[in-house]
């Protein structure tokens, strides 16, 4: 099967944990805080020369071998532009081609309507998406070159990086919120829980007895996942229509096409004011310099 050439980047979100009050003030200056109440998260300096933390998701993707990048933005994306080109299509930001898709939010709601509609709408501004197989992940986890890679390569049609849950270097009450994954013996995808209970927690171990979570990176069949996600039910609690619903409504119909692909390091995480100080010291450690060529 074909490597993958596209990946869908999903930074359109309302970021409502981000524009919380921090819990901590260690290490957090004003414009920190500022970015972090202004921003979409992967667009906060957390980099050399207050680059935004999507340098680092894109230079991963690159050193991978992805070429194509669109950019899920909310209708205020401005900012994105200013980083990455002014148009709104074909732009090229060291190598690599850079796409916008607009999730628009729909009429009487204040807020956008989630994961699956921010993909959804992405492949419908962008039909060619709807004839291939692309990734998809979040723009405020910094994902591993070999964990993109895995997506870009693998042979089945739908596939996701499933990591160790004990390998996670996050607070365990963090942790214990993060969706499971329930695989079969070969490693094909079963289930995921949003949000599990402590007493739904050990039915979901592997069979080597890990809890496998998911931090949204996907690979997917866009042919077979575009219908899905147009018709994705909506939260009754949550009110949106969320990425795991509609993979798990196609793997109803497609069952075993999915892969869960085991992964166990550590994936560092914009998701509160507390988390910027601790991504920016592991980017200092670990990407001093970033090489584009």
């Amino acid at each position: 099967m074909k490597a993958i050439s596209s990946l869908v980047i999903l930074a359109g979100g309302a970021s409502s944990r981000m524009k919380k009050e921090a819990t901590r003030s260690d290490g957090l200056s004003e414009e920190d805080i500022k970015q972090a109440n202004e921003r979409s998260k992967g667009l906060i300096g957390v980099g050399k020369q207050g680059r935004p933390m999507l340098d680092y998701v894109l230079y991963n993707a690159k050193a991978a071998g992805f070429t194509n990048i669109y950019i899920v933005v909310g209708e205020n994306g401005q900012l994105f532009q200013d980083f990455y080109g002014s148009q709104s299509a074909g732009n090229h930001f060291h190598g690599l081609e850079i796409n916008f898709a607009v999730q628009f939010v729909p009429d009487g709601m204040i807020k956008p309507y989630g994961t699956a509609d921010a993909l959804y709408q992405a492949v419908t501004q962008y039909p060619e998406l709807q004839e291939q197989r692309f990734s998809v992940c979040n723009s405020d986890n910094l994902y591993s070159v070999e964990a993109f890679r895995a997506l870009r390569v693998t042979e089945v049609p739908n596939a996701f990086i499933a990591y160790d849950r004990s390998a996670m270097d996050f607070p365990e009450e963090r942790i214990s919120r993060f969706a499971l994954a329930k695989l079969d013996d070969e490693g094909y995808l079963l289930d995921i829980i949003e949000k599990p209970k402590a007493d739904q927690v050990d039915a979901y171990r592997d069979q080597w007895g890990k809890l496998r979570v998911s931090m949204n990176a996907f690979t997917f069949d866009g042919e077979k996942m575009y219908p899905y996600l147009k018709n994705c039910p909506v939260h009754p609690e949550r009110d949106e229509k969320e990425l795991p619903t509609a993979f798990l409504n196609m793997l109803g119909e497609f069952p075993r096409s999915a892969i869960g692909v085991p992964f166990s390091e550590h994936v560092p995480d914009l998701t509160a004011k507390d988390d910027i100080v601790d991504v920016k010291k592991y980017l200092e450690a670990h990407y001093s310099v970033l090489d584009w060529a």
